[in-house]
């Protein structure tokens, strides 16, 4: 085997706080070769982010100079440079994709400008030279129109594009390793498989090394050659990809496993890692897992497990794999059982809440002096849909298609440009604003971000009451306060936290107090606008299991826009599939996972990561981005990038085929 390229010793990382030393990375060791990916996986506040930052020396200024260990590149020491020195080793040696692009860019320079930036710190490239391999760099990356794309400043580029910019960047200095911090967290699913193959391919080409910062087991699972686990600073389980696949032995990596949704389990509840990561500014004297773990016993809770290798290359931290345990401290009790249960199955027909027909946003252009309107943004463009009570409907589709859109006017957030919206049996869009504010109760929504959409400066309380008294429901602040206590124990939040404000909840947390927000007002329909994309997938599964097992309790009807197609499989009873503001593709769940006809949907299925290599297709690539609603393409939207496009694709729209009772699709190849 050989000889590793980095080499990560024992590294401690700590913050000084309030509360004492907070040790953000506590004893981490592993090591990756060249040509090789490394993949750290985890729940966020684990650990991972920071351990990159430490082999960088790009902490916060609370952890400078609180750094102990090795970070051995090639047998040198990182970790003994000064600064000016750590300057040739980024960007240089090793270069760094950081998790949110648009944080990471100079807002106020061109693109061109901030690679030809590595090229000339790190290549002593300018000029014409300069911007030559600016070009090729931006070309490797896949992004069209360089020339353009060069002049452009990041907030005209979409979030495919800047991660792009982003590794075109990296690779501008040609490191030996690249460092990618959650490179796809937020990006569709076609854009997705786009980075990950490009990555690939140039490692391929170049033999560099990557160390990849996750928690999607389904990248893992596609990219990696070994993997190692962190838990609360610091690694619990580390193995080859294909070991840890086979045989996950950590309680955490099981669960991990446990928690992803997927069509398997529609019907019972996800298991969840119940607690959340302990705070790191304690000092640990037992199993770090111990208060989440269903395999602990009184050894768990005594002394903190050593790390003890079962096989080669496969260890973990963990008292359940260590067989050099005393006797008298082997006694282990029966698992608890897993958090399995069924769910309420579906009762009788469906009977109809909402339709649809028609319904178009277009928002105007205004330019001049004069603000004269000079186009429109096509942003819903004719969608049809029918929503029915106690059922969840899927809206799929790329960033930009126009879901969120789509959501918001259902619900006269947005006032649509045509179209019908019968709710019962009111004709929703006829309706002035006084007459929607009757409405308001029974139809709500969950935002994509909790935080953005809370009043820091308000208690929870107050924000989940806020909607009560807006609405009239109670008699008195004393019932509506009762009211808010309940709604906070139905999502899983203790009374007491309607004294806390927003900042003092995790991601997951926040989200649960949106619902409850939500639910204040006795809905019976809530668009849910992505509530889990930003989530680990425990507390993914925790907010899934929230909001099917509310649908069973209460009828809830969904409007779930997500791009997360495990989580359709999971808990939708109907997928629509929407491109560049029209709905090319709808039936039920099974309809459209295990029989896609549209060219576009079966792309997205394809790009989909699957921990299983026997439900994984062929990726099919495609071409460029989507195209702009301002303009979109004469005849089917999508023929510009699909390869069955026929002349009659680019002159006219594709009508409506009926291929079922529920299933239908827009598309000239079903005639």
């Amino acid at each position: 085997m050989t000889e590793p390229f980095l080499s990560v010793r024992n590294l401690k990382t700590w913050f000084n706080s309030s509360r004492g030393p907070v040790h953000a990375v506590d004893g981490v060791s592993f090591d990756i070769r060249k040509g090789e990916t490394f993949a750290l996986l985890g729940e966020s506040g684990c650990g991972k982010s920071m351990t990159a930052l430490s082999v960088m020396q790009l902490l916060p200024s609370q952890a400078v100079g609180n750094v102990s260990g090795e970070v051995l590149l090639e047998g040198q020491d990182l970790l003994t440079l000064s600064e000016v020195a750590m300057r040739d080793v980024r960007g240089n040696r090793i270069a760094m994709i950081f998790q949110e692009p648009m944080t990471s860019l100079n807002p106020v320079l061109t693109i061109g400008d901030q690679i030809e930036e590595v090229l000339r710190r790190h290549r002593g490239l300018r000029g014409e030279q300069a911007y030559n391999k600016a070009l090729e760099l931006l070309d490797a990356v896949g992004i069209p129109e360089r020339k353009q794309r060069y002049g452009e400043y990041p907030h005209q580029l979409s979030g495919g594009m800047k991660q792009r910019v982003m590794i075109a960047m990296a690779l501008a200095g040609e490191p030996d390793l690249l460092i990618a911090d959650e490179p796809t967290t937020a990006l569709d699913v076609t854009i997705q498989a786009q980075i990950l193959e490009l990555l690939q391919a140039l490692q391929r080409d170049s033999d560099m090394a990557i160390l990849l910062i996750t928690h999607d087991l389904g990248v893992v699972s596609g990219m990696v050659d070994h993997v190692a686990v962190m838990y609360a600073g610091y690694i619990v389980e580390k193995a080859a990809r294909q070991q840890f696949f086979d045989n996950p032995s950590h309680p955490y990596s099981k669960k991990l496993f446990a928690s992803l949704p997927n069509i398997k389990k529609r019907g019972h509840k996800l298991a969840v890692i119940e607690g959340s990561v302990p705070s790191l500014a304690q000092t640990f004297r037992a199993c770090r897992f111990v208060e989440r773990c269903d395999y602990a016993w009184q050894t768990c809770r005594d002394r903190e497990p050593r790390w003890f290798e079962f096989e080669r290359g496969h260890g973990a931290r963990c008292h359940l794999v260590d067989t050099e345990l005393p006797p008298h401290e082997r006694v282990r009790p029966v698992a608890k059982a897993e958090t399995s249960s069924a769910l309420k199955s579906d009762l009788g027909a469906p009977r109809t809440l909402m339709t649809v027909e028609d319904l178009v946003v277009h928002f105007p252009i205004h330019k001049g002096l004069f603000k004269r309107i000079h186009g429109y943004v096509r942003a819903v463009d004719g969608v049809s849909l029918e929503l029915f009570r106690g059922r969840t409907v899927a809206l799929v589709g790329e960033s930009g298609c126009g879901k969120t859109t789509a959501g918001k006017a259902l619900l006269q957030l947005i006032q649509p440009t045509a179209g019908k919206v019968r709710y019962g049996d009111v004709e929703l869009t006829q309706l002035s604003r006084q007459a929607i504010k009757s409405h308001r109760g029974e139809l709500q929504i969950i935002f994509q971000d909790p935080y953005s959409s809370m009043n820091p400066r308000m208690m929870v309380g107050d924000i989940i009451e806020e909607g009560m008294a807006a609405q009239k429901v109670g008699a008195s602040s004393e019932e509506r306060r009762q009211r808010v206590e309940a709604l906070l124990r139905q999502v899983g939040l203790p009374p007491e936290s309607r004294y806390r404000y927003p900042h003092e909840f995790s991601g997951g947390q926040r989200q649960r107090i949106c619902i409850a927000r939500a639910l204040a007002v006795s809905p019976k329909m809530i668009v849910c606008d992505e509530p889990t994309s930003a989530l680990d997938v425990s507390v993914q599964a925790q907010i899934l299991n929230l909001l099917k097992g509310l649908q069973d309790q209460l009828g809830l009807t969904y409007l779930f826009i997500t791009h997360n197609m495990s989580v359709v499989e999971y808990l939708a009873h109907n997928v629509a599939v929407m491109y560049l503001g029209r709905i090319v593709e709808q039936g039920s769940v099974r309809d459209i996972m295990e029989n896609p006809k549209h060219p576009y949907t079966q792309a997205l299925l394809s790009a989909v990561p699957t921990i299983e290599t026997s439900s994984r297709r062929e990726i099919i690539q495609l071409e460029g981005d989507l195209p702009s609603p301002i303009n979109p393409p004469q005849g089917c939207h999508f023929h510009p990038r699909c390869a069955h496009a026929m002349p009659e694709c680019r002159e006219n729209y594709p009508l409506a085929k009926i291929l079922s009772q529920t299933h239908q699709v827009r598309c000239f190849l079903y005639k």
